[in-house]
């Protein structure tokens, strides 16, 4: 049971109004080093997305029906993804502070793990896309496993895996601010802080910081991702 009664939403609504009272205007003071947090969790979602896709890329290779070596192997890649996606990215980073304490290490490694189950998944799937004529052919003249994977089926597949980690950056930028409420670093840290201070004005600056850094990766990837796309295209 929720226990959501009207009688709580209209309280609530009036607790609402005097967060809002309380937020108002924002408080730019700790406005540097909420920018310097800010830049570290942008740096961690970025450190952990570009580990978690070249981490990925062997292990998509491994779960791809028309690359892997073994159905074995597939089977064994596949269910790793799996593990991978469905164990939440707060989660993990619970699982690596205890691993490597508190900091923005262990949130890189959080960061990691989601998004190798992130891409894992999909890049197999674009793998397994994969036109067979050209691999066909290079099979037919003798080309070996390598040179099949790494001449034909990953410059196919390379747009979009290219689209797809960017779809995994803005998650883990986002996943990051998250992942800091924990103690994995980061703005989070500071948006913590000040609630549980009940520095509300403070807490008001550091959400639309977060908002403005959030929306700015997220339309800096879309403009990349079509001009991928448009380029894959042409």
């Amino acid at each position: 049971m929720t226990e959501l009664t009207p009688l709580r939403v209209w309280k609530g609504v009036f607790r609402l109004w005097d967060f809002l009272d309380q937020a108002l205007p924002p408080d730019p003071s700790r406005l540097g080093r909420v920018i310097q947090a800010t830049l570290e969790t942008f740096e961690m979602g970025l450190v952990g997305t570009v580990f978690g896709a070249l981490l990925s890329l062997p292990l998509a290779i491994g779960a791809a029906k028309n690359t892997t070596p073994s159905p074995w192997l597939s089977f064994l890649s596949r269910g790793f993804i799996t593990l991978l996606r469905v164990v939440p990215d707060l989660i993990w980073g619970l699982i690596f502070i205890i691993v490597v304490g508190l900091g923005p290490a262990a949130g890189v490694m959080a960061l990691t793990a989601d998004t190798m189950g992130f891409c894992g998944k999909f890049f197999a799937e674009r793998i397994e896309e994969i036109e067979p004529d050209p691999v066909d052919a290079l099979r037919a003249i003798g080309a070996s496993e390598a040179s099949i994977i790494f001449g034909a089926i990953l410059p196919a597949a390379l747009p979009s895996m290219v689209a797809s980690t960017l779809f995994a950056l803005e998650a883990s930028v986002r996943s990051a601010v998250v992942l800091g409420l924990v103690g994995a670093g980061g703005i989070g840290v500071e948006l913590a802080t000040s609630m549980q201070l009940l520095r509300y004005d403070e807490a008001f600056m550091v959400i639309i910081v977060i908002f403005v850094v959030v929306l700015t990766v997220e339309q800096v990837s879309s403009l990349i991702r079509k001009q991928i796309i448009g380029n894959h295209s042409a």
